[in-house]
């Protein structure tokens, strides 16, 4: 074969490597060419369908792509956030995570059992929200008062009940927080995301729930659920009334952020573009009106922020875990 020839064969070999990789550039330059579907690990009606469901359509605005809610609920959130780690890293499957997603590796291995997900599959992109969890029961309930209802907790161990996203999600870990910080013990009833648990409580099958005011301020405006206190510093602009546990002399906080997440290796560029979209929408007027109107506020950080921000608070809650220890 003489030098010609073999340069042609050369050639004819490197084509198939190099065309992909030029696809590839050319695809990141493009993105997004096609909708973009956002992964809400729970039923409708949660924080993370309230919040995510106007991000996405302000989001889909500025990339003039359609980004479209799949609600994918089960095991506490674990089963849409696996599936999102798992999802090809291209910037089409994104994931509307609640805080429960730093909590739920740890709680796996507190189990025994292989994690569904670990974090470092997932990359942060924006942070929208970050609401303090209100306890709140109905308005046709005995309580009136943060006080009439600990002190019946108290003198009625597991005689109350509260109920949850999962074990150790969000609606979760702060009641856990606040049975150790008062010595009280209420009966934990699971459900599949924050919508169908406040369903149970409005029609009285549980006592209570712990959740992130944009579930359940529309139910307290209407009069047909009453929040006694929040996991918060001070008081909340929506429900001024409200006290915190802090006030009350409970010293704990807790607070439901809502978060948008891409597959780990999703290309830098790809990242950028939704960073800027995330922005985008986090100044949208129709996105702050909308989460107003739910009771949450923007509390907006970008990835950089939000990266450290998640890395901090997976360590605190990775010690809130280990305290609940396993549970049967």
């Amino acid at each position: 074969m003489n030098d010609a020839s073999r340069r042609a064969v050369l050639r004819a070999l490197a084509l198939p490597v190099l065309a992909p990789l030029g696809l590839g550039v050319r695809a990141q330059a493009s993105y997004p060419d096609r909708p973009i579907t956002v992964v809400v690990p729970f039923p409708p009606g949660g924080v993370a369908d309230v919040v995510g469901r106007p991000v996405a359509e302000a989001m889909g605005r500025h990339l003039q792509q359609p980004m479209v809610i799949e609600n994918r609920g089960g095991a506490g959130g674990g089963i849409g956030m696996a599936q999102v780690a798992r999802a090809r890293p291209d910037g089409y499957t994104l994931l509307m995570a609640l805080s429960s997603v730093v909590v739920l590796p740890e709680a796996d291995r507190v189990l025994r059992r292989t994690p569904m997900f670990e974090l470092d599959q997932l990359v942060p992109i924006a942070r929208f929200t970050a609401d303090p969890t209100m306890l709140v029961v109905r308005a046709d309930s005995p309580w009136k008062t943060y006080e009439e209802f600990a002190a019946h907790a108290k003198s009625a161990p597991g005689r109350l009940t509260f109920g949850s996203s999962g074990n150790y999600g969000t609606m979760h870990v702060p009641m856990e927080q606040w049975k150790a910080a008062t010595g009280s013990y209420l009966l934990h009833v699971p459900y599949t995301g924050a919508g169908p648990a406040v369903v149970a409580l409005l029609a009285g099958q549980i006592d209570a729930v712990a959740t992130g005011p944009s579930s359940v301020l529309q139910q307290v405006k209407a009069g047909r659920l009453r929040a006694l206190a929040h996991w918060g510093e001070g008081r909340l602009a929506v429900l001024p009334e409200v006290p915190s546990l802090r006030e009350r002399g409970v010293p704990i906080g807790y607070s439901q952020w809502a978060g948008l997440f891409a597959p780990a290796a999703t290309p830098p560029a790809v990242l950028a573009r939704l960073g800027e979209a995330a922005r985008s929408a986090a100044q949208d007027p129709r996105t702050t009106q909308a989460l107003s109107a739910a009771g949450s506020v923007v509390q907006f950080q970008d990835a950089a922020e939000f990266a450290r921000f998640v890395q901090t608070d997976a360590q605190a809650m990775a010690r809130v875990v280990q305290r609940i220890g396993r549970i049967e």
